[in-house]
């Protein structure tokens, strides 16, 4: 039997061992390419899509870890990424939960924006931490995120988004 081939994904960083980009200890993939370019951004390095480099998935879940909680996805913008991109984004949740792990999104788009778009990574998430970015509001003492702007959403077994930004 032929083996299919390996996806690729680009990457603008890669983070094993993050604890502060979800719950537990994550591995985080930082996607470049961001058309928000929120002011004062902390990551502008990832705003350009061509920028980073080319791994394989297969290298990237070699990185996964049984003690991790699960996959943080982070950029840059995840959600605006192309479709190749989007869907070697996809695979690697869906290989994620395989392993037991969860998956968390960060976003400069708002929740309803993405609903509205239909957009398929959302499915693919367990967590979204939303909103763009708002230097005015930031708060460094903030759990998972970096601005009161931001929420935390926590998808129910249902399926359902439930606002869980007061319970961080």
């Amino acid at each position: 039997m032929k083996k299919e081939p390996d996806q690729f994904l680009r990457v603008a960083g890669i983070a094993r061992d993050s604890i502060v980009d979800g719950p537990g200890v994550r591995l985080a993939v930082f996607v470049p390419g961001c058309k928000i370019k929120c002011p004062r951004c902390h990551n502008p390095g990832t705003w350009d899509f061509n920028g980073g480099y080319v791994i394989s998935l297969g290298d990237v879940l070699g990185m996964y870890r049984p003690q991790y909680q699960g996959l943080t996805l982070s950029g840059g913008e995840p959600f605006g990424q192309d479709e190749e991109q989007t869907a070697a984004l996809l695979s690697l949740a869906s290989s994620i939960h395989a392993r037991g792990g969860d998956v968390w999104a960060y976003s400069g788009h708002y929740l309803e924006f993405l609903q509205a778009k239909n957009h398929p990574l959302l499915e693919a998430v367990d967590a979204l931490v939303d909103g763009p970015f708002e230097w005015l509001r930031r708060d460094l003492g903030l759990k998972y995120r970096n601005s009161s702007s931001k929420r935390i959403w926590i998808k129910s077994s249902e399926g359902k988004w439930e606002n869980a930004t007061s319970q961080f």
